[in-house]
């Protein structure tokens, strides 16, 4: 293992193990080195690497402190190596999100609030029938950013927004060449908003499945 590595791997057991905890400040880099049988070189290797994957966070003049080891500050470090995607792993996000992101919608239908409901209608409602296909898909991402929101899980909002990003071009694409993709994307909504009012976490998954599997298919049969 190379000393980094092992650095890491020291920092990291200090932190699952409870040893230092969120919010916490490190020791002195002296006295952790010391503390862990590291030089203090691989040691600040380590710090650095832990910084850009939100782990530690290096406050000039003040130390090194854990995050907050938030879910959503997490997976920063997963959005970052998802833009990095290419053009022929698109339909592997589709399969991905079509896997959570019903998941999720069938969550929010006993969870979401009746207020965020109706923010939601009010969301379809100033899109009118014939919005353009940028508008659309700006309202389609905010639309199923607040529904996986209100599933109050904050792992799979991290994870949906994070993987919503590589299929963006895509829904463009498919607004653009699809002649009935538009009205189509509106009915799904309605139909996602009214499984949710109801309560109906079957319906409310069934919907959410309908809705990204026909970009999903629409995909397959373009490439």
């Amino acid at each position: 293992m190379a000393v980094t590595d092992e650095a890491i791997e020291k920092i990291k057991e200090m932190i699952v193990s409870g040893a230092l905890r969120p919010g916490d400040r490190l020791p002195k880099e002296s006295e952790l080195a010391a503390e862990l049988g590291l030089s203090r070189n691989s040691l600040r290797e380590a710090v650095r690497a832990l910084s850009l994957i939100r782990i530690l966070d290096v406050r000039q003049g003040d130390g090194t402190y854990v995050t907050s080891l938030d879910p959503q500050l997490l997976l920063e470090a997963m959005n970052f190596v998802v833009d990095f995607h290419r053009d022929d792993t698109v339909l592997e996000f589709l399969a991905v999100r079509r896997i959570l992101e019903p998941a999720a919608t069938a969550m929010a239908a006993t969870r979401i609030s009746a207020a965020e409901l109706d923010a939601l209608s009010a969301q379809l409602d100033a899109l009118g029938p014939h919005p353009s296909v940028e508008e659309l898909v700006a309202s389609d991402l905010e639309f199923h950013r607040r529904i996986v929101q209100g599933s109050g899980n904050s792992v799979l909002c991290s994870l949906l927004d994070g993987l919503s990003g590589p299929t963006t071009r895509a829904r463009i694409w498919r607004g653009l060449t699809q002649e009935d993709a538009v009205s189509r994307t509106l009915h799904e909504h309605r139909a996602i908003l009214a499984a949710l009012r109801d309560q109906d976490a079957e319906a409310a998954r069934s919907w959410a499945t309908v809705h990204i599997a026909s970009v999903e298919q629409w995909l397959r049969s373009t490439l």
